[in-house]
């Protein structure tokens, strides 16, 4: 699915349930967009996101739940 032109200003961000109160390491995902998932970095609001297609955020995500990936 393209995502060129992909106009994220109006977006509305959340962050992620796994983020903690300090500030550090946090990803916010926005809603609203049919198809892909939007993520940005909630240190950098005004930086870059990173636009994947939906199914593959999902699988990314169960993946994470169930720890199948490294801590890095």
């Amino acid at each position: 699915m393209p995502t060129t032109g992909l106009d994220l200003s109006a977006a509305e961000w959340r962050k992620s349930s796994y983020s903690n109160s300090d500030g550090g390491d946090c990803v916010e995902v926005a809603a609203g967009y049919p198809g892909v998932i939007p993520v940005r970095d909630s240190k950098d609001p005004q930086g870059p996101a990173l636009v994947f297609v939906a199914s593959s955020w999902s699988a990314f995500v169960a993946d994470v739940k169930a720890g199948r990936l490294p801590n890095g």
